[in-house]
Protein backbone atom coordinates (compact mmCIF):
# COMPACT_ATOMS: atom_id res chain seq x y z
CA UNK A 1 0.00 0.00 0.00
CA UNK A 2 2.79 2.46 0.84
CA UNK A 3 4.46 1.89 -2.59
CA UNK A 4 1.15 2.73 -4.27
CA UNK A 5 0.86 5.89 -2.16
CA UNK A 6 4.41 6.95 -3.09
CA UNK A 7 3.73 6.26 -6.76
CA UNK A 8 0.50 8.31 -6.71
CA UNK A 9 2.19 11.13 -4.82
CA UNK A 10 5.02 11.16 -7.39
CA UNK A 11 2.58 11.29 -10.29
CA UNK A 12 0.64 14.11 -8.62
CA UNK A 13 3.88 16.04 -8.05
CA UNK A 14 4.91 15.70 -11.71
CA UNK A 15 1.46 16.73 -12.99
CA UNK A 16 1.36 19.68 -10.57
CA UNK A 17 4.89 20.75 -11.53
CA UNK A 18 4.00 20.65 -15.24
CA UNK A 19 0.88 22.75 -14.59
CA UNK A 20 2.88 25.45 -12.81
CA UNK A 21 4.16 27.28 -15.90
CA UNK A 22 3.46 30.91 -16.65
CA UNK A 23 3.54 33.00 -19.79
CA UNK A 24 5.04 36.38 -20.53
CA UNK A 25 4.38 38.40 -23.68
CA UNK A 26 6.85 40.85 -25.18
CA UNK A 27 7.08 42.91 -28.35
CA UNK A 28 10.70 43.41 -29.30
CA UNK A 29 10.75 44.28 -32.96
CA UNK A 30 11.25 41.44 -35.43
CA UNK A 31 9.88 38.37 -33.71
CA UNK A 32 12.38 36.09 -35.48
CA UNK A 33 15.15 37.85 -33.56
CA UNK A 34 13.39 37.47 -30.20
CA UNK A 35 12.71 33.73 -30.34
CA UNK A 36 16.26 32.40 -30.44
CA UNK A 37 17.48 34.17 -27.27
CA UNK A 38 14.52 32.93 -25.22
CA UNK A 39 14.80 29.39 -26.61
CA UNK A 40 18.27 29.11 -25.05
CA UNK A 41 17.25 30.19 -21.53
CA UNK A 42 17.06 27.57 -18.78
CA UNK A 43 13.56 27.53 -17.36
CA UNK A 44 11.88 28.64 -20.60
CA UNK A 45 9.80 25.69 -21.77
CA UNK A 46 8.20 27.06 -24.94
CA UNK A 47 8.13 30.11 -27.20
CA UNK A 48 5.65 31.13 -29.86
CA UNK A 49 5.98 34.17 -32.11
CA UNK A 50 2.86 36.05 -33.04
CA UNK A 51 0.96 39.30 -32.83
CA UNK A 52 -0.60 41.29 -30.00
CA UNK A 53 -1.72 44.78 -29.08
CA UNK A 54 -4.17 45.43 -31.89
CA UNK A 55 -7.89 46.02 -31.75
CA UNK A 56 -8.89 43.60 -34.52
CA UNK A 57 -9.98 40.13 -33.45
CA UNK A 58 -7.34 38.35 -35.49
CA UNK A 59 -3.96 39.06 -37.00
CA UNK A 60 -1.78 37.72 -39.78
CA UNK A 61 1.58 38.71 -41.18
CA UNK A 62 0.23 40.42 -44.29
CA UNK A 63 -2.17 42.67 -42.36
CA UNK A 64 0.22 43.41 -39.48
CA UNK A 65 3.19 44.26 -41.70
CA UNK A 66 0.92 46.56 -43.73
CA UNK A 67 -0.03 48.32 -40.47
CA UNK A 68 -3.73 47.48 -40.93
CA UNK A 69 -4.40 45.99 -37.47
CA UNK A 70 -2.36 48.00 -34.94
CA UNK A 71 -0.80 44.72 -33.71
CA UNK A 72 2.88 44.37 -32.89
CA UNK A 73 5.12 41.44 -33.68
CA UNK A 74 5.52 39.68 -30.34
CA UNK A 75 6.64 36.57 -28.54
CA UNK A 76 4.82 34.50 -25.95
CA UNK A 77 7.30 32.93 -23.55
CA UNK A 78 6.21 30.00 -21.39
CA UNK A 79 8.47 29.50 -18.39
CA UNK A 80 8.76 27.52 -15.19
CA UNK A 81 8.75 29.97 -12.26
CA UNK A 82 10.48 27.35 -10.09
CA UNK A 83 13.50 27.63 -12.41
CA UNK A 84 13.40 31.26 -13.61
CA UNK A 85 11.63 34.31 -12.23
CA UNK A 86 9.58 36.84 -14.17
CA UNK A 87 12.28 39.41 -13.36
CA UNK A 88 14.89 37.15 -14.97
CA UNK A 89 12.68 36.66 -18.04
CA UNK A 90 12.41 40.47 -18.27
CA UNK A 91 16.20 40.68 -18.12
CA UNK A 92 16.44 38.47 -21.23
CA UNK A 93 13.97 40.81 -22.96
CA UNK A 94 15.93 43.96 -22.04
CA UNK A 95 19.18 42.40 -23.28
CA UNK A 96 17.69 41.82 -26.75
CA UNK A 97 16.10 45.17 -27.61
CA UNK A 98 16.95 48.86 -27.82
CA UNK A 99 14.79 50.20 -24.97
CA UNK A 100 15.52 53.82 -25.97
CA UNK A 101 14.03 53.53 -29.48
CA UNK A 102 10.40 54.68 -29.67
CA UNK A 103 9.68 54.32 -33.40
CA UNK A 104 10.43 50.59 -33.78
CA UNK A 105 13.47 48.40 -33.27
CA UNK A 106 16.74 48.89 -35.10
CA UNK A 107 16.04 49.38 -38.82
CA UNK A 108 12.43 48.13 -38.51
CA UNK A 109 10.26 51.21 -38.10
CA UNK A 110 6.55 51.45 -37.32
CA UNK A 111 4.06 50.42 -34.66
CA UNK A 112 4.30 46.72 -35.50
CA UNK A 113 7.97 46.80 -34.42
CA UNK A 114 7.70 48.96 -31.31
CA UNK A 115 8.87 47.33 -28.09
CA UNK A 116 6.48 46.65 -25.21
CA UNK A 117 6.02 44.49 -22.15
CA UNK A 118 2.50 43.09 -21.84
CA UNK A 119 1.65 42.40 -18.21
CA UNK A 120 -1.11 40.01 -17.14
CA UNK A 121 -1.29 40.77 -13.41
CA UNK A 122 -0.73 43.74 -11.12
CA UNK A 123 2.34 41.94 -9.77
CA UNK A 124 3.84 41.60 -13.26
CA UNK A 125 3.15 45.28 -13.93
CA UNK A 126 4.97 46.30 -10.74
CA UNK A 127 7.93 44.01 -11.47
CA UNK A 128 8.15 45.40 -15.03
CA UNK A 129 8.02 49.01 -13.79
CA UNK A 130 10.77 48.38 -11.22
CA UNK A 131 12.86 46.58 -13.85
CA UNK A 132 12.44 49.46 -16.30
CA UNK A 133 13.40 52.00 -13.66
CA UNK A 134 16.46 49.96 -12.67
CA UNK A 135 17.52 49.73 -16.33
CA UNK A 136 17.15 53.51 -16.68
CA UNK A 137 19.45 54.06 -13.71
CA UNK A 138 22.01 51.49 -14.87
CA UNK A 139 24.15 54.01 -16.73
CA UNK A 140 24.09 51.82 -19.87
CA UNK A 141 22.00 54.27 -21.89
CA UNK A 142 22.38 57.97 -22.66
CA UNK A 143 18.69 58.37 -23.52
CA UNK A 144 15.50 57.60 -21.57
CA UNK A 145 13.98 54.10 -21.56
CA UNK A 146 10.80 54.40 -23.65
CA UNK A 147 9.63 50.77 -23.85
CA UNK A 148 5.94 50.68 -23.00
CA UNK A 149 4.37 48.56 -20.26
CA UNK A 150 0.86 47.66 -21.39
CA UNK A 151 -2.00 45.46 -20.26
CA UNK A 152 -1.97 42.14 -22.11
CA UNK A 153 -4.57 41.68 -24.81
CA UNK A 154 -5.17 38.61 -27.00
CA UNK A 155 -2.07 37.05 -28.53
CA UNK A 156 -2.37 35.45 -31.96
CA UNK A 157 0.27 32.91 -33.02
CA UNK A 158 2.03 33.75 -36.27
CA UNK A 159 1.97 31.51 -39.30
CA UNK A 160 3.95 28.28 -38.99
CA UNK A 161 6.74 29.40 -41.33
CA UNK A 162 7.65 32.15 -38.82
CA UNK A 163 7.96 29.76 -35.86
CA UNK A 164 11.61 28.92 -35.09
CA UNK A 165 12.66 30.78 -38.23
CA UNK A 166 16.26 30.82 -37.02
CA UNK A 167 16.29 27.00 -37.27
CA UNK A 168 14.33 26.69 -40.51
CA UNK A 169 16.28 29.34 -42.43
CA UNK A 170 19.56 29.88 -40.56
CA UNK A 171 21.39 31.78 -43.32
CA UNK A 172 18.53 34.18 -44.01
CA UNK A 173 17.95 34.65 -40.29
CA UNK A 174 21.60 35.40 -39.57
CA UNK A 175 21.82 37.87 -42.44
CA UNK A 176 18.73 39.68 -41.17
CA UNK A 177 19.76 39.52 -37.50
CA UNK A 178 23.16 41.08 -38.23
CA UNK A 179 22.01 43.35 -41.07
CA UNK A 180 19.24 44.94 -38.99
CA UNK A 181 21.80 46.50 -36.66
CA UNK A 182 20.58 44.47 -33.69
CA UNK A 183 23.78 42.46 -33.18
CA UNK A 184 26.17 45.43 -33.31
CA UNK A 185 23.96 47.49 -30.98
CA UNK A 186 23.57 44.72 -28.40
CA UNK A 187 27.29 43.98 -28.50
CA UNK A 188 28.07 47.68 -27.95
CA UNK A 189 25.71 47.90 -24.95
CA UNK A 190 26.14 44.48 -23.31
CA UNK A 191 29.36 43.07 -24.77
CA UNK A 192 29.76 39.81 -26.65
CA UNK A 193 27.11 37.23 -25.76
Amino acid sequence: MSKLFILLASILFVVTAQAETRTAIFAGGCFWCMQEPFDHVKGVTKTIVGYTGGSKEDANYTAVSAHQTQHREAIEVTYDPARISYDQVLDVFWHNINPTQADGQFHDIGLSYQAAIYYQTAEEKKIAEVSKEKLGKSGKFDRPIVTEILLAVPFYPAEEYHQKYYLKNPDAYQAYHVGSGRVSYLTKIWGKP
